[in-house]
Parts: C-alpha cells; structure tokens; sequence
C-alpha cells in the first residue's frame, strides 16, 4: 500500500477529491492510504502563528520554518521512507512520465502545500524534489497536489481496472495524445461515428487510430 500525506493550513480542501471516483476506490482496494496534516496544529504560541513578514521587507507573509519542519517530521514519523515534495512554480514541470515512475516506486510521498507569498527557503532542506504543474502561480499548493495526487494514484495496479487503461491514453509514450474516441449511438445529429471504428477490422482500427493521434506540443 502506498502511503500519501498532505501537510496543508486547508485539510478539507481535500476531502472531497480523495473520497470521490478512482481515490476512493483505491482507498478501498487498499492500494492507497492518505493522511493530512494540518498546518495549523503546529502553529507557534496561542494563536498557533504558522507566517510572518519576510526579512528585507516586502508585501505578504512567509510560512515560517518551525510549523513545516514540525509538520514534516511528523509526517516522516508515520512514513520513514516517503519522499517529501514541495509544490512551487520553479520545481520540475509534471509530466506523464514522472507519475508513472511515482506509481511504480515502492515507497511513499509527503507532499508539503505552501501558502500567501511563500515560504521561508529553509524549508528546501527537508525536501527531496520541488515540484510544478505549469507556468503559472496559484494561491497555493493545494490544487496543484492534488492534480498530482490524482494522476501518481490512477496509474497504481488495479485502480483503473482495465489492464491496458493507462498503456493508451494521452502522453503515455512522452509524446502522443489520445486519439477520438466514440460510443453509441453510431448517428447522433448528424454526425456519424467513423465507419471503420464500427467495421470490425481491428488491424484497420488500429491503423486508424494510429493515424489520428495528436503529437503533443511539448
């Protein structure tokens, strides 16, 4: 079973994606357990302070290191072998290819969501590898980890269900995009499903659907 934890200040983000289609059945398959660490409750003093202004001024409030280390180390407790992951727009760009690998891996993940303007850098320390969905910035790290999150869970044994699910959808070369797919009915206003996808030919079926694959702009 993998083991994946979320350290985050917004647990119940989280909720309803993880008990919802494929992450909850892979919760019940047991191919999966998920664990979130709220922030918070490793905040500093009586108002469980978690940010502060950042050295050399400037706008915004930085996660301070004491909470995220506290909350890391919590979490490393529960899963001494689990790889930490920091969401940030300067980590390494996700790709198809990098979950597969997470999914195939025999250990778990601690993935560390940050907040307003930042985080202190001292956190980097504790972390095995930053991580990016794209070129943009969010308000936090929480969408992007669970996209993430999604994607490393699908691709575990039997979450899917079909054997061959994951081997032809888009990007599972590095490179080619899912080609059209259709189901009944065969004529729907008009437009008609391809006559060679309802002949029965499978070499020509899949000469066609060769054919009509898109190369991704990479």
């Amino acid at each position: 079973m993998k083991k994946i934890q979320v350290v985050t200040l917004f647990p119940e983000m989280f909720e309803g994606v993880l008990n919802s289609s494929m992450m909850w059945k892979a919760q019940k398959e047991g191919a999966v357990e998920f664990g979130l660490i709220n922030l918070r409750g490793y905040g500093i003093g009586p108002r469980k302070q978690v940010d502060d202004t950042p050295y050399g001024g400037g706008d915004g409030m930085l996660l301070k290191p004491e909470p995220l280390f506290a909350a890391v180390e919590a979490a490393k407790a529960n899963d001494p072998t689990a790889k930490v992951l920091l969401m940030t727009p300067r980590g390494q760009r996700w790709k198809q290819a990098t979950a597969q690998s997470y999914a195939d891996a025999d250990h778990g993940y601690i993935f560390i969501c940050g907040r307003y303007e930042g985080y202190d850098e001292r956190i980097v320390s504790l972390v095995d590898e930053q991580v990016s969905v794209g070129d943009y910035v969010l308000t936090g790290g929480e969408l992007p980890a669970m996209t993430i999150i999604d994607s490393i869970v699908r691709l575990i044994p039997g979450v899917l269900g079909g054997e061959s699910s994951a081997e032809i959808e888009s990007f599972s070369d590095g490179e080619t995009l899912e080609f059209p797919q259709y189901t009944k009915p065969a004529e729907f206003r008009d437009m008609k499903v391809p006559d060679v996808l309802i002949s029965g030919n499978h070499a020509l079926i899949a000469k066609w659907r060769q054919d009509n694959s898109f190369k991704a702009d990479l």
